[in-house]
């Protein structure tokens, strides 16, 4: 059958005309319009399974956590627990108001996990020194750890230090009577190797102390370390320089002399410096 259009029409219009009488011959009804249609009709994109779903809401979850998280931490530390409103700690996560209460309940259980934040990796850093321990070695970890969470925690460290000096009113019992428990074993394991003539014969607590006090002030007292160094922040290199001074001055100041030593264990090394 040969499809007629009349002469008179352009190039273009006599092909598209053309292309409308075989459709309504091939497919009466259908029309040109309806034939594209069809042919290009999208396929449906596959739905995310159940288990894409449950992936991507708990990598939300925990986005938002760590979001507010850090922001309470930031706020707090800068306010102090009375002082803070749970509208700044969201306003500062760049979340909705309603997302703290979803994700914490209170400002106060918020508060908590800031405190558990940074206990979390105390107790880790503060694992008890053991007998068998190269003093040496166990000191250089145990300081090194200390200046770690100062560097990676400082604003919880800040809340951590200030719930202390108040008397830890919110800090749960378990972990006050944890981290006293393993200060106890460490001091009774310094106490050891300064009976056994590995370090100076130094009041094991006042050791501790000195620890505490040198590696927790870059967090606790940031502000006067950035003063005093003309430094906003301190860099991985500065944090380094920290804990090898400190170490440094520890091992020297707890070196055992051969006259410190029992009888019988002048063969001990001394402490490297």
């Amino acid at each position: 059958m040969k499809l007629g259009v009349p002469r008179n029409t352009s190039g273009p219009e006599k092909c598209i005309q053309k292309l409308n009488l075989w459709v309504s011959f091939a497919s009466p009804g259908l029309g040109l319009s309806g034939l594209r249609a069809r042919c290009y009709h999208p396929r449906p994109l596959p739905r995310p399974s159940a288990h894409e779903k449950t992936s991507t809401m708990t990598s939300i979850r925990e986005r938002n956590r760590r979001l507010i998280l850090r922001a309470a931490s930031e706020e707090f530390a800068e306010k102090g627990f009375a002082a803070t409103k749970t509208s700044d700690i969201a306003a500062r996560a760049g979340l909705p108001k309603p997302n703290v209460y979803y994700y914490f309940q209170s400002k106060e259980n918020l508060y908590r996990s800031v405190l558990e934040s940074v206990v979390e990796p105390l107790l880790q850093a503060s694992a008890p020194f053991r007998e068998d321990d190269e003093p040496a070695e166990a000191l250089k970890a145990y300081i090194r750890s200390k200046i770690r969470i100062s560097q990676e925690l400082p604003h919880a460290s800040k809340v951590f230090a200030s719930e202390l000096m108040h008397g830890a009113p919110h800090l749960p019992k378990e972990y006050l009577d944890e981290l006293n428990a393993q200060a106890q074993r460490n001091i009774a394991c310094l106490q050891s190797w300064i009976d056994r003539g590995l370090l100076a014969p130094v009041d094991p607590h006042h050791l501790l102390f000195t620890i505490w006090a040198a590696t927790q002030t870059y967090a606790d007292f940031d502000w006067q370390i950035s003063m005093v160094t003309g430094k906003g922040s301190l860099s991985d290199a500065d944090f380094n320089d920290a804990a090898e001074t400190i170490i440094r001055l520890v091992l020297r100041g707890t070196a055992p002399d051969a006259k410190d030593m029992p009888k019988g264990e002048a063969r001990l090394r001394p402490l490297p410096l």
